[in-house]
């Protein structure tokens, strides 16, 4: 039955003929939408559809179909790649998904009043915090929605990790030491390209060096702190990140050789030592 599947018109109730579809028809919008709260909203609205797939005979088409359906949305609420795509479709106009700063997005889409905000201003201001960080200890705001806000204003995406399955061979690229370190992880692949989840916005350094490591270019995609703190702990456990270092310290640093016959006679009682442990 799997075989006569398909997913786009059978689950997405997409009736275009050709294939593949691009991220607007894959996403249900309009062709150039540039409103990420919309193009975040129809992600939304079909990830949830897809989901009730997820177990029994079509969980692994379910599981691509959310991963192309992540994909779709990181692309289009990330500015410099959307406007690198759109112009691939024949888009001849400017793309206009930066809609202001976070302060105005904020208040113009009715998440907080005048008041509310001046008070998280404040709040940020004098502990040299963040905005984004500031709604949240506020209480003004929960950590997604605010990271959300955060990511738009700043023309990055933003994905919820419970949303997609990263591929073990992906997960095995990034060292459990690095991931802990910078607190981001790898997430997806797409076209070439190595997106990177963090709850801030990586450095340009770890960008470079990621991209050198990996012969790629990187793209960030943004994500709360709970959120990769939970990934990090099921994916790169502090003990993994032990045993690297100890087989790197060993590496840098063998153990020195006795010289001359004494060399020897230590190699020969390492043979001797090791061919009785294995009669015993």
């Amino acid at each position: 039955m799997a075989a006569d599947l398909d997913v786009y018109r059978d689950w997405l109730k997409i009736d275009a003929p050709e294939r593949p579809l691009n991220h607007y028809q894959l996403l249900r919008l309009k062709l150039f939408e540039d409103n990420a709260e919309k193009i975040r909203g129809n992600y939304r609205k079909l990830n949830a559809h897809v989901r009730k797939y997820a177990t029994g005979e079509y969980e692994v088409e379910s599981q691509a179909l959310l991963n192309e359906l992540a994909k779709a949305m990181l692309c289009l609420t990330d500015a410099a790649r959307k406007e690198e795509y759109d112009h691939s479709l024949g888009r001849q106009s400017e793309v206009a998904i930066i809609s202001g700063s976070m302060q105005d997005l904020l208040t113009r889409r009715g998440k907080l009043n005048r008041e509310q905000l001046a008070e998280a201003e404040k709040y940020s201001q004098s502990l040299g915090m963040p905005l984004h960080q500031a709604v949240v200890q506020k209480k003004l705001l929960d950590s997604t929605t605010a990271m959300q806000f955060y990511a738009e204003s700043q023309g990055v995406p933003f994905l919820d990790l419970t949303d997609i399955v990263v591929r073990d061979e992906l997960l095995e690229k990034m060292s459990a030491v690095a991931a802990r370190q910078h607190s981001c992880v790898p997430v997806l692949l797409d076209e070439g390209r190595l997106l990177i989840a963090a709850p801030h916005l990586a450095s340009h350094e770890l960008e470079d060096e990621l991209s050198m490591r990996w012969s790629m270019p990187v793209s960030r995609v943004l994500c709360t702190a709970a959120d990769v703190n939970r990934f990090i702990d099921e994916h790169y456990p502090r003990t993994k990140a032990e045993a690297e270092l100890r087989a790197q310290n060993s590496a840098d640093n063998p153990p020195p050789k006795p010289p001359g016959k004494a060399g020897q006679l230590f190699e020969k009682l390492k043979q001797w030592v090791k061919e009785n442990s294995k009669k015993k």
